[in-house]
């Protein structure tokens, strides 16, 4: 589960954990199917006043909400980007943020996807072009016409001095946080998928700079649904002086989380739309930049 809210907003959580216990669903630790303990990874970004209402935070209805609707979207439907779930008040280095996925198919058939929630202290785009970090890793000629950096470069700093002057509710420096989730349809053991998230993590330094500060509290969560086995090229473990290396298709799809990784980024970025309210004025990239 990924939230806004801060601390607050994890009592989300416990909306999600009573939907799921009253499906059977969580770790059985009785005889009756029904005695089940849901257990309900979860981690929240900092996005309080920026509504300009402190006390505005999810709770465990809305938790329950989300469990609900994430259970009647069917296998395969899109999924909402942009200022909605855990993006609704996400902001990075003053544009608007929000949510944004990406996902690729391997050659070995696997899949890999992720989800972002961007908010971020650090920036997603070039100071000296407005060029989307994302973007310039996959294609270094995708730079805004100069007249319209400059453009956007005073639009940004007009609506900082709005915010600034509208909403006492924001937090001084600002605080921060990007959750993620990387996820692959190829059976992963515990230590795998460990490694997948933190390989994941060199995807969200090529979109955002600066990263991992101490403002920030980055996280990214990998999960696997079993669906199909590793590659036997990856299944096996060759060891080198007691450490045992995993290559082939496992390669691939760590390699894979981190790339899908920078373009949900890029995704969020660009799904984003502008707030004006009490809160504040963050503008969206594509009002600055426009989507080209």
């Amino acid at each position: 589960m990924l939230t806004g809210g801060s601390a607050f907003g994890l009592d989300a959580a416990s909306g999600v954990a009573a939907w799921l216990e009253d499906h059977g669903r969580g770790f059985r630790v009785g005889p009756d199917p029904a005695q089940v303990v849901p257990v309900v990874p979860a981690a929240a970004l900092f996005d309080l006043g920026r509504g300009g209402d402190w006390r505005a935070r999810p709770d465990a209805a809305l938790g329950r909400a989300a469990a609900a609707a994430a259970a009647d979207t069917g296998p395969g439907a899109p999924v909402a980007e942009g200022n909605t779930g855990a993006g609704t008040g996400a902001v990075i280095g003053g544009l608007k943020g929000g949510i944004g996925t990406a996902s690729a198919v391997l050659p070995s058939g696997a899949t890999v996807a992720a989800l972002a929630a961007v908010n971020a202290a650090g920036s997603v785009t070039d100071p000296r072009t407005g060029a989307l970090y994302g973007r310039l890793y996959e294609d270094p000629a995708a730079l805004p016409a100069p007249g319209v950096h400059a453009a956007a470069v005073r639009r940004l700093a007009e609506a900082r001095e709005i915010t600034g002057a509208r909403s006492a509710a924001s937090v001084r420096p600002p605080l921060n946080t990007t959750l993620a989730v990387v996820a692959t349809d190829t059976a992963l053991t515990r230590a795998q998928a460990h490694k997948l998230a933190g390989t994941a993590h060199d995807g969200l330094a090529r979109a955002v700079r600066p990263v991992h500060l101490l403002s920030d509290g980055d996280t990214v969560f990998a999960l696997s649904t079993g669906a199909r086995p590793l590659a036997p090229e990856a299944a096996g473990a060759e060891a080198a002086f007691g450490v045992h290396i995993e290559a082939g298709a496992l390669n691939e799809i760590l390699a894979a989380g981190a790339d899908v990784l920078t373009r949900a980024v890029v995704r969020a970025a660009l799904a984003a739309e502008t707030v004006d309210g009490p809160g504040g004025v963050f503008p969206s990239y594509r009002d600055l930049y426009g989507t080209g």
